[in-house]
């Protein structure tokens, strides 16, 4: 099987494969051997391994980062990066080092070829880790009971930020903090957050306040993922019922919707400079929505529950030259499953269709005694 060297998006699913979508051929290719799969290896976190994204590294549920050479379209190597407790809730790379969190709150920086690894505890019950794209050694961290946090891994000790939460409520209650997703907001100090409360959260470090600046709400069901759009004035959230909204990041205002998703928002990624983004989650589509119109580009069917995304940052989809390579040819979930099941034969359907033979075989004969007796007419 021949397959590009590159593609659009990429997915992670839970039952441990990573497929590829080529959106201008309208092909998603699967690229891991199914029948070495277990339930060890759902992928929980992508991310580029670096700028030119040759590489995508896949966190596994297992605590194994598996590289996976893009060009080679195939896996290169296998890291192992287990410590605390529970799945990896974010990924990243700095200078040729994996960044790891787990849930228990356990930040590690891996390096390759020492046993130098900075651990960071930023608390427990984490939701989410995400590494800045502009200042790769920040990164923010946030989760259930765990509110927001800024490191800078060069200097680890203490976070650079820390949020406050809100004041009581009209019953003079404490507020719950619950923090799903951040995202750094491009030529800007700012954070925003969502929440499992249908908030929506934005932060400015740089001013003396602690507190959101600005807060926002989305619906009454649990917000799971978020991305900033292009131009850094809009931000793209999704809840756990499919819903996803664009809400302007100035005013706090619901500018428009995207439908079409059936399940819970796994995760969302906008293309940093194309008026595009592009979502997947538990209905097992990866779609893609036009910021500008509204409409729905793309919607690929994939077979399983989908955890995370990434999309390619290239801007030229139709101009790009694709380069066909062999790879194996891997059967995908579904196929696996047929190919050891046996051929039952329905008996009684058989003998029907024998049934209708015989039948057939009558009615020919009938049709000849027929002709003949007109022949014989005709004769006389």
């Amino acid at each position: 099987m021949a397959a590009p060297a590159w593609n659009h998006v990429w997915v992670g699913t839970e039952t441990g494969i990573l497929k590829g979508i080529n959106l201008v051929k309208k092909q998603a290719t699967n690229y891991t051997e199914v029948s070495s799969l277990d339930r060890g290896q759902e992928v929980n976190v992508m991310c580029f391994g670096d700028p030119q994204e040759s590489e995508v590294l896949v966190g596994c549920s297992n605590g194994t980062v598996k590289v996976f050479n893009t060009e080679k379209s195939k896996f290169t190597e296998i890291h192992e990066c287990r410590g605390g407790e529970g799945v990896f809730q974010g990924l990243g790379t700095l200078d040729n080092a994996i960044i790891t969190c787990v849930e228990s709150g356990l930040l590690k920086v891996w390096r390759e070829g020492t046993s130098d690894i900075l651990e960071v505890h930023v608390g427990a019950g984490v939701e989410k880790m995400r590494q800045c794209d502009v200042h790769r050694n920040k990164v923010g961290t946030g989760g259930k009971e765990n509110d927001l946090k800024i490191w800078d891994l060069q200097r680890a000790e203490e976070p650079i930020f820390r949020a406050k939460n809100l004041r009581n409520d009209w019953l003079d209650l404490r507020v719950p903090v619950w923090i799903r997703d951040i995202d750094f907001i491009p030529d800007s100090d700012k954070i925003v957050t969502c929440t499992s409360y249908h908030q929506i959260r934005v932060y400015d470090p740089s001013s003396p306040k602690r507190r959101p600046v600005l807060e926002a709400l989305f619906g009454d069901d649990p917000l799971t993922a978020l991305s900033i759009t292009p131009d850094g004035r809009s931000v793209v959230v999704g809840n756990s019922h499919g819903n996803m909204g664009v809400f302007d990041l100035r005013k706090g205002q619901l500018l428009c919707s995207l439908k079409g998703s059936a399940g819970s928002v796994r995760s969302i990624q906008c293309h940093k400079s194309m008026p595009v983004v592009a979502s997947c989650g538990l209905d097992r589509f990866m779609r893609l929505h036009s910021l500008t119109d509204k409409k729905l580009l793309h919607k690929v069917y994939l077979k399983s529950r989908l955890n995370c995304l990434l999309l390619t940052s290239h801007d030229k989809w139709e101009e790009e030259e694709v380069t066909l390579v062999p790879t194996q040819d891997v059967k995908d979930e579904d196929d696996e499953v047929w190919d050891i099941m046996e051929t039952v034969v329905d008996k009684t359907t058989s003998k029907q269709q024998g049934g209708k033979k015989r039948e057939n075989v009558s009615e020919d004969r009938v049709i000849a005694s027929s002709s003949k007796i007109k022949k014989k007419k005709k004769a006389v």
